[in-house]
């Protein structure tokens, strides 16, 4: 099934802005999120569309 690559993005932040503070998401665990949802989607496309969304790593997502 063809999803388009806005709807994967909006699945991302919706997944990141979810996550928890102090424990953020890495890409491969995102990745791992979308596969479960059905999407085939790999960690390196995980950060090159966080990346395009000025969404920063996990380490500086870190709310301590």
């Amino acid at each position: 099934e063809e999803v388009s690559n806005k709807e994967v993005k909006i699945k991302i932040k919706i997944i990141i802005e979810a996550e928890d503070n102090n424990n953020p998401l890495s890409d491969d665990k995102i990745a791992e999120m979308l596969n479960s949802q059905g999407l085939n989607i790999a960690r390196r496309t995980v950060a090159k569309y966080r990346e395009a969304m000025k969404i920063p790593v996990a380490r500086l997502r870190r709310k301590i």
